[in-house]
């Protein structure tokens, strides 16, 4: 005991020098190496473009471990099956899918309602695409069956075409309901099309174009429709049904008017009424529909799939297993298609039922199978045990079930305290979605949300980058105290990529954060200069005529010989003339040789020269560590601020380009003879480390111009 008491205090002193020294070698830790530019950085690295792979020829190949492959991945059920492990799974699967079972019933014959279908039919999507999801599905947890929001979508189309009342005269209810249930099945099919055709073309990540903040007030408004149409069973009032833009406005409105003025008093208790026993035999979708159902059944099968992927995510991430969203598409699509043709309306996964089969023990699709099969035998023996139930308790599941979807509206603090434009894409989703009814309301959410992304990269972070003392990391000077810019050198980063939506704002915020007016100074060096070639064009002339009035003098005042010879005077003048001539072409051409030399001497075109004030920087580096692609705008756009800042004699770097990023000013012919890869560096510290040590003159006192 003793022992291990005086050993703990010299363990401790241990541990504690070892911590001191990896602290002193911390504080001793410097990296030294040469700087890289482009060229340095791709000869060292040995850089070049990876070999081209054609995808398609890997398609068509035939073989027995391809076919066997392929058959396995969309049949999942052959993979973990037989791995099932009876002992420490066959339990939890089978209180868990009794559970659900017991929640699936009475969710199918409300859901049903919402969809504006006899209930039975509830129970059809309860059977059908719960076995087919079995099959192929990946998620071990997610409920598939019926669900309050797709219900309710249907319902939406459903009603449209199938409506309660023509011109003003009462539909049989019995064509009503049969119209009803061939325009959902019909629907049901062209939406498992879609998504198995998304799904084959490896379209699953569309969904990703659904952020969250959209999905959240989307169910959410859905959950408030869903909650203000079960009202009527709730209360027992027979209303006439409205779709389309404003229609849950004049739900709400009947309502109103309606129990005000005491228009109608209603003492009878709708029932479920009759649930044929046996299952039904499989009909062929009517195709004439497909034109007037495209649009629906596409928002559908999206929203479908969201739903379902999100929460098949969840439950991955949480028991340690991947679902592969592409399959995920061609299950679901496989488990509406054919559920459509056994007259079954379109189905997703329901939040509520998923949780309940993971909390009570669920491991697998098992489950699913095993309450799919207590459905099955409700269908075939129990059916009529419901026939006196009353609509209103299956209103009162309904309104019960979306009490987890209508705790989302807490969502508007949680998002107002993280991200205000989620709140504002969560914000115009709830409003869309509740004011022009599901199918619209997601296309103006997601219009709308696309938008603002666009909007968003316009209007990204610009900063100048300054050195924190003693490193070589570059920080925002507005954001970091210590940050210091380098004398003489400008670091320009934005946090966003440059693109054609905001390439003429990245110019401009460049020319903005470097404290110099670029195009006035550009304009006035220019007019000086052709100011100043004006006068020497006219200093020339001037020259040139005086020349031509000494000349012509000269040959006036000649003196005539009378001894000499006619033949000795004209040729004595010839002579003259020519000499004169030749005089003054050599004149001229010193004169335009002199000021072509002035012109291009490097002294005479500078800001100094011409009296414009310089920039207090010599060089400009643009951080493009953000950039991670390059279109035909964003190349004009650089190379328009190469011209610009030479101009002003500034040299222009770039730094931390990616790899992909290089291959495309490549493929641009951004570099050429005036640009090249000395101009771009690996890291920001190596570029302006190169430009102080290449450094271009600047005045003695900085001068910072704005406007002249």
């Amino acid at each position: 005991m003793g022992l291990a008491d005086a050993s703990g205090p010299r363990d401790t002193q241990a541990l504690l020098s070892a911590t001191q020294a990896v602290e002193l070698r911390r504080r001793d830790y410097h990296m030294e190496r040469p700087l890289l530019n482009q060229e340095h950085l791709e000869e060292l690295g040995r850089w070049g473009s990876a070999p081209r792979t054609r995808q398609w020829r890997t398609w068509l190949q035939c073989s027995h471990a391809r076919a066997r492959a392929l058959l396995l991945q969309h049949l999942p059920v052959l993979v973990w099956l037989p791995r099932y492990p009876v002992r420490d799974w066959l339990l939890g699967d089978l209180l868990s899918g009794m559970s659900v079972a017991i929640m699936q019933l009475p969710q199918g014959l409300a859901y049903a309602l919402l969809a504006g279908l006899p209930p039975v039919f509830g129970l059809y999507s309860s059977f059908y695409p719960v076995f087919i999801y079995f099959l192929f599905g990946t998620s071990r947890h997610i409920s598939v069956g019926t669900f309050a929001v797709m219900s309710v979508m249907v319902g939406s189309v459903t009603e449209s075409l199938a409506p309660q009342t023509l011109n003003d005269s009462t539909i049989n209810e019995t064509t009503r309901d049969a119209e009803r249930v061939r325009v959902a099945s019909t629907l049901s099919v062209l939406v498992g099309l879609f998504q198995v055709g998304l799904g084959l073309i490896h379209f699953g990540f569309l969904v990703t174009y659904l952020s969250e903040p959209l999905v959240r007030g989307y169910t959410t408004a859905a959950a408030v429709q869903v909650f203000v149409s079960q009202l009527k069973y709730v209360f027992g009032l027979h209303l006439s049904s409205h779709s389309g833009p404003l229609s849950l406005i004049y739900l709400i409105g009947a309502t109103g008017i309606s129990y005000g003025m005491g228009l109608k008093h209603i003492f009878g208790v709708d029932v479920v009424g009759n649930i044929s026993a046996g299952l039904v035999p499989p009909v062929a979708p009517n195709t004439q529909l497909f034109s007037k159902l495209v649009g629906s059944a596409f928002t559908i099968a999206v929203v479908g799939f969201a739903i379902a992927i999100s929460l098949g995510k969840i439950f991955a991430l949480r028991h340690g297993y991947r679902v592969d969203s592409n399959q995920e598409l061609v299950a679901l699509g496989l488990s509406n298609l054919i559920g459509g043709i056994f007259q079954c309306f379109p189905v997703s996964c329901s939040m509520s039922r998923s949780l309940v089969q993971e909390s009570t023990g669920g491991n697998s699709q098992v489950a699913g199978a095993i309450s799919s099969l207590f459905i099955l035998l409700i269908i075939v023996k129990l059916g009529e045990l419901f026939r006196d139930l009353p609509k209103a308790v299956l209103a009162a599941i309904i309104i019960v079930n979306l009490k987890g979807m209508l705790r989302q509206l807490s969502d508007v603090c949680s998002f107002w305290k993280a991200n205000r434009a989620d709140l504002l894409i969560w914000l115009v989703t709830f409003a869309a979605t509740i004011l022009l009814n599901l199918d619209l309301g997601l296309m103006v959410s997601v219009v709308f949300s696309l938008l603002l992304v666009v909007v968003r990269t316009q209007m990204p972070h610009y900063s100048i980058l300054g050195q924190v003392p003693d490193t070589d990391i570059y920080r925002d000077v507005a954001e970091y105290s210590e940050a210091k810019e380098v004398p003489g050198v400008k670091v320009f980063r934005s946090s966003a990529t440059v693109y054609f939506a905001n390439a003429d704002f990245y110019s401009d915020a460049l020319k903005q954060r470097c404290g110099v007016d670029v195009d006035f100074l550009i304009s006035q060096k220019k007019k000086l200069l052709k100011k100043r070639e004006q006068l020497k064009l006219k200093q020339l002339q001037k020259e040139k005529k005086l020349q031509k009035q000494a000349a012509s003098s000269k040959g006036a005042s000649v003196s005539i010989n009378v001894n000499t010879s006619l033949e000795d005077m004209r040729s004595n003048n010839v002579e003259d003339c020519k000499v004169m001539q030749v005089s003054s072409g050599d004149k001229m051409e010193d004169a335009t040789a002199n000021g072509q030399e002035d012109s291009k001497a490097p002294d005479g075109s500078t800001l100094k020269a011409l009296g414009l004030p310089q920039p207090d920087f010599h060089s400009l580096i643009l951080d493009l560590g953000a950039l991670s692609f390059v279109d035909t705008v964003c190349l004009k756009s650089l190379k328009n601020i190469f011209h610009d800042f030479r101009d002003i004699e500034v040299e222009v770097y770039m730094a931390a380009c990616h790899s992909p990023v290089v291959s495309q000013l490549e493929a641009g012919h951004f570099f050429d003879a005036s640009i090249t890869k000395k101009h771009l560096f690996a890291s920001v510290h190596d570029a302006v480390t190169f430009a102080l040590q290449h450094p271009r003159p600047v005045p003695d006192s900085p001068v910072s111009v704005t406007r002249l």
